[in-house]
């Protein structure tokens, strides 16, 4: 079993996930490619002491990009887990609030 600190590798601050964060109540982390819900949930709650009332996960492929002079350099990017976890109304993490 993982630790909680290894589930969550880091938030996903995007313009869609800021507005989750404002509108829906639901924040968006990049997670540990083994990472279970449950443990997704365990570890956000645990961590940040909020409730959590869903998790959804996807699996994101890996995807080629174009690099250089004449594009001919191709490299990869690598494929991540992404979790968006649905807080509890009333419920924020500090790490995606905006500035006041």
């Amino acid at each position: 079993m993982r630790s909680i600190y290894n589930v969550l590798r880091r938030p996903l601050i995007t313009e869609k996930s800021s507005y989750q964060s404002s509108v829906l109540n639901q924040v968006v982390f990049e997670v540990d490619s083994q990472a279970t819900k449950f443990e997704i949930k365990r570890a956000v709650e645990q961590l940040f002491e909020v409730n959590v009332e869903r998790v959804n996960v996807m699996n994101l492929p890996a995807k080629r990009a174009r690099k250089g002079r004449g594009r001919k350099l191709v490299t990869r990017r690598s494929s991540y887990k992404k979790a968006i976890v649905t807080l509890a109304p009333g419920e924020t993490i500090d790490v995606f609030e905006g500035v006041q």
